[in-house]
């Protein structure tokens, strides 16, 4: 297995994960990684549990910008259901501890209000079912 700190992630990010007991990538990971930060557009198609949201979140955030208050999103990320996207959020949520994006999660199901509020004091990731980002 590849280190993390082998693929080229940030020192910030190798940290966050090594606090969490996670040193190596797995497959679908070490294919991916280098590749994002490159800027390389990828599919990765894998069981679930392999690390695939991982294998795009820990890269693209090593490389996004922060946004100022009340601006971005500088990122966005668009999922098809409510379940996938909070998955997304929570894994994006423990690397934030280190980057210190800020992360904003939308669906549907949920009210509008605070949503709209997370919204409008800025964010650097949105992560979004259509049906909501439509409704925003």
């Amino acid at each position: 297995m590849t280190m993390f700190k082998e693929l080229g992630i940030s020192q910030e990010i190798c940290e966050t994960l090594a606090k969490k007991g996670i040193r190596e990538a797995t497959p679908v990971q070490e294919k991916a990684i280098p590749l994002v930060l490159k800027g390389r557009d990828i599919i990765a198609a894998a069981q679930t549990g392999t690390g695939k949201t991982a294998a795009f979140c820990l890269p693209a955030m090593d490389k996004l910008g922060h946004a100022r208050k009340e601006q971005g999103p500088l990122m966005l990320v668009i999922t098809p259901t409510r379940e996938l996207a909070q998955q997304i959020g929570e894994v994006a949520d423990q690397m934030a501890v280190s980057t210190h994006h800020r992360i904003t999660t939308v669906v549907g199901g949920l009210s509008y209000k605070p949503q709209i509020e997370r919204l409008s004091r800025g964010t650097d990731m949105l992560i979004a079912t259509p049906g909501r980002l439509i409704d925003l």
